[in-house]
């Protein structure tokens, strides 16, 4: 039975060990990912073009009414057309320039909020291309070995030298493995199809140049400086915010809104061509100046208070970000330190710990001192602690991508 059993055993590892077929995949690294995804996303493209629009109307800040063409016959003799031009003091175009300096740096602030949004989402679909094919590559290993198993333990019951028990819990644990590795490889697929609709190649078969398993070592040296380097208040880590910056800018924007309907409220010049003159007089056309008077005071009125309470909706609104980024700071801020003690006993303890039980089962087995339950239980508790030594690896990037997007990193 001995033999058999280190048959059976050899076999499996032979098995769990045979390198994976060769596929037409296209290997891309998370820089080249990125660089792909802010030439082509449309979110950027339509920020881009929303900062042309408000340079335009920058450059028709300067829009005095539209001149009055008319019609009179100031003599009662003869009609004569004549021309009336309205125009604004120069501190009314000065503050209608402002306004629209305000709304492009407002746009550009927007362009930097969706930038970010597009690094995150793309940072967090190559790490789910990343935690897919890991799964899968341990899946993958734990099935080879586990129909190992389970032909070798079928040989052995047909030839009586092991339970039904035996035979019953091997064919379960195999098929459950067997279903984990279908469920984990068209999660793959669907990983590879949310990548390949950031970077516009919906249907390349992309894979990621880094296994995820590998990068535990260098994520934990590099995550304890991120921790140790951030600052203790809120203020200070969402300095850098795209998010928070442009709230800030919607406020200026209203702000200087409420300067643009104050200087409206003063008078305005009007300039004018116009026959004057009897038919028979030597110079009939003369200009004619005079002053707009803004005596409709309700209409002026209601526009600045219009402009006070859209400023204080900004303001607000500023409050309510600050609020919420705080929030969403310090959650992502416990996750990371949560993630990071975890992943630190992993690659410490649990890793290590989960090798030595796979090399002592079998160096047991072998020599007979433990059972074939035994075998298959010691072997579940080590796939159990590697693979949640993954699920922690891709939590802990998620957390710091977070944080690092809150950060405006």
């Amino acid at each position: 039975m001995k033999c058999a059993a280190h048959g059976l055993l050899v076999l499996a590892l032979l098995l769990g060990l045979l390198p994976e077929a060769a596929r037409a995949q296209t290997a891309i690294s998370l820089d080249s990912a990125e660089a792909l995804t802010l030439r082509r996303h449309p979110r950027l493209r339509q920020s881009d073009r929303e900062i042309e629009e408000q340079r335009a109307l920058r450059r028709g800040s300067f829009a005095p009414a539209n001149p009055d063409f008319l019609f009179s016959a100031p003599t009662g003799e003869m009609w004569a057309p004549g021309v009336v031009q309205t125009i604004d003091l120069p501190n009314v175009y000065r503050r209608q320039r402002q306004v629209a300096e305000a709304g492009i740096t407002l746009a550009e602030r927007n362009r930097e909020v969706s930038r970010a949004g597009v690094l995150r989402d793309t940072r967090l679909a190559y790490l789910s291309l990343q935690f897919a094919e890991a799964q899968v590559r341990q899946l993958t290993y734990q099935d080879s070995l586990f129909q190992a198993l389970r032909v070798a333990t079928e040989r052995l019951f047909a030839a009586g030298e092991v339970t039904s028990l035996q035979r019953i819990s091997t064919d379960a644990e195999a098929r459950q493995v067997s279903v984990q590795l279908q469920q984990a490889t068209a999660d793959q697929r669907a990983a590879q199809r949310h990548l390949g609709l950031l970077l516009g190649q919906p249907t390349a078969a992309l894979t990621t140049s880094t296994d995820l398993r590998r990068s535990g070592p260098e994520l934990v040296q590099t995550g304890g400086a991120l921790l140790s380097s951030l600052p203790a208040e809120d203020s200070a880590a969402l300095v850098r915010s795209p998010t928070l910056a442009a709230a800030q800018q919607n406020v200026a924007l209203s702000q200087s809104g409420i300067s643009l309907v104050r200087a409206r409220r003063t008078p305005a010049l009007t300039v004018g061509y116009q026959n004057q003159a009897f038919e028979n007089s030597a110079l009939k056309y003369r200009f004619q100046f005079g002053v707009s008077v803004p005596i409709w005071f309700w209409t002026y009125r209601s526009q600045l208070q219009a402009a006070t309470a859209r400023s204080q909706a900004a303001g607000y609104q500023l409050q309510t970000q600050r609020l919420e980024l705080s929030t969403l700071y310090q959650q992502a801020l416990a996750d990371t330190r949560k993630f990071s003690a975890s992943l630190g006993y992993y690659e410490q303890t649990g890793v290590p710990q989960s090798r030595a039980i796979i090399s002592q089962s079998q160096r047991l087995f072998r020599a007979g001192e433990i059972s074939y339950l035994v075998l298959i239980q010691s072997l579940n508790q080590a796939f159990t602690i590697q693979n949640t030594y993954l699920t922690t690896i891709r939590d802990y990037r998620q957390a710091l991508i977070e944080l690092n997007y809150l950060r405006g990193e």
